[in-house]
């Protein structure tokens, strides 16, 4: 049997996403051995990937041909020390496959040798099936020693190695690559995989993992002191080291909000953008040392004005970057938190996070398409669940349909439209009702109906999907209601407010 790649691996070095992978091995096109994919089985099923450009081929050539600038080199290119450690590995690869070559040289030498001699000893009936075996092996022989074609994707893979190291999390099976200089944390939680970490900053050894195989190097310096027993059990931090080879690690990963701590975090004010006369985009930092922990589609209470305003607002970015955390803040009359805001709030200024909290969060072991439906500010939950869906690349097909009462409701409308110009998988449709969604009587209620039955009717395989709302919540339950009376279960339909 040929090489085998996990999915992760073999959707990068043919161009495609797990989904669409996953979508072929459902369909019987492409056969997996426990859970992963041979070379020979991945070139049958792509032909013409050897005519195609390959991301990490283009990214060695760009660096290559453009080596001009030291940032461009230090942002893709892992250090001189890991790189040369990884071709060693490679090296040494070649040169035990050289070896096996060459025993199976003398191996074979000493067959024929042997079936010579079992001929010159035979007699009678015996000699044509000895002549016959002997001439059946050495056609195989000779077809074995020819030299084939090298297979492109076992070619390029090797690239990839050298490039990017692939790391495994033990027991939960989560796989993702390491790219450039990054910490095994960092990369963790870029594609999506919550690793459990406290600091991030090396100082509360919350991040502590087992190496089971491989190799790590220590980038950053930190001052958690392990323990000599923490030294003969392999144990070392995420937050600090890189992978020098492929890895496969022992390691804890949030399984549900019951793994999320809950934080208090002072965060600064980086930017306050004036969307519409009604919305503001907030932007925090947290500090380098003390990031936010969370799942996408959870929230968090803010604390404003030396913490005598609050507000629970929902997270409207992707965990994959948790220093950096958006709020999407809805001016009301009368809400002082709102009025601080838009009034008062300035860059710079320290607010306090507390959380996170919620249960609205993504199912990341189905694979069924995604439908996200937002209404007015139910649109920041929804787009951090999307952020976090796309860095997973699990979803067969990501829709997202956002609803407003008004024009000004849809207050970022090219982020839907920016993600289906760049995803061939994610569709963006958006809606208004011409009425107050958070305010809904008979007739407005049987007009929404009507709107969430126009979807149905243009996507009647939306109730083969898993189904997110979110936003007020009396325009939240209906629709829930609307797609559990189609059938649907409820293990199926979530619901934010």
């Amino acid at each position: 049997m040929s090489q085998l790649l996990s999915l992760s691996r073999a959707a990068r070095l043919v161009g495609v996403n797990r989904s669409e992978l996953q979508k072929r091995v459902k369909q019987g096109d492409l056969d997996t051995f426990d859970g992963m994919v041979s070379i020979d089985s991945l070139l049958a099923s792509y032909p013409g990937v050897q005519l195609e450009d390959n991301t990490e081929y283009s990214r060695v050539l760009f660096i290559k041909e453009r080596a001009f600038g030291k940032r461009i080199f230090e942002r893709y290119m892992p250090d001189v020390e890991t790189l040369a450690t990884r071709v060693n590995e490679l090296s040494r690869e070649l040169s035990l496959s050289q070896i096996q070559v060459k025993h199976f040289k003398i191996f074979l030498d000493r067959l024929r040798a042997k079936l010579v001699e079992v001929k010159n000893k035979s007699t009678g009936d015996a000699t044509p099936t000895i002549n016959s075996i002997q001439n059946w092996f050495e056609t195989e022989a000779k077809a074995a020693m020819e030299p084939d074609y090298p297979n492109p994707l076992s070619i390029r893979d090797n690239v990839l190695r050298v490039m990017a190291a692939h790391i495994t999390v033990l027991p939960s099976n989560h796989d993702f690559f390491i790219d450039g200089p990054d910490t095994i944390l960092e990369a963790a939680l870029r594609a999506g995989v919550p690793l459990n970490y406290g600091c991030s900053g090396g100082n509360c050894g919350l991040c502590k993992a087992k190496v089971i195989s491989g190799q790590v190097k220590k980038t950053r310096y930190h001052d958690y002191k392990r323990s000599e027993a923490d030294k003969r059990e392999g144990l070392f931090l995420m937050c600090s080291n890189t992978a020098v080879t492929d890895l496969v690690i022992e390691a804890n990963v949030a399984g549900g909000v019951q793994d999320i701590p809950f934080q208090q975090i002072p965060a600064t004010v980086k930017s306050i953008t004036h969307l519409n006369p009604e919305m503001a985009l907030v932007h925090l930092q947290t500090p380098r040392t003390n990031r936010l922990r969370f799942l996408a589609g959870q929230s968090v209470d803010l604390l404003v004005g030396n913490k005598s305003l609050k507000a629970d607002l929902a997270i409207a970015s992707c965990p994959c970057d948790d220093r950096n955390i958006l709020f999407h803040v809805h001016r009301m009359s009368g809400n002082l938190f709102a009025d601080y805001v838009f009034n008062k709030l300035k860059n710079h200024e320290v607010v306090d996070i507390e959380g996170p909290h919620g249960e609205f969060i993504l199912q990341e072991k189905s694979t069924r398409p995604l439908y996200f439906i937002a209404f007015d500010t139910g649109f920041a939950p929804i787009k951090s669940l999307i952020e976090h869906a796309m860095s997973l690349e699990a979803a067969e097909a990501i829709h997202l349909y956002w609803i407003g009462s008004n024009d000004n409701s849809i207050y970022l409308p090219n982020v839907g439209r920016a993600w289906a110009d760049a995803l061939d998988n994610f569709h963006y449709t958006q809606m208004v009702a011409d009425f107050d969604l958070a305010n809904l009587n008979g007739k407005r209620e049987e007009s929404l109906k009507a709107l969430l039955q126009e979807i149905l009717k243009n996507h009647p395989e939306l109730t083969g999907g898993d189904i997110y709302i979110a936003g007020p919540e009396t325009a939240a339950k209906i629709s829930e209601h609307f797609f559990l009376d189609t059938g649907m279960s409820k293990a199926r339909v979530f619901t934010s407010t």
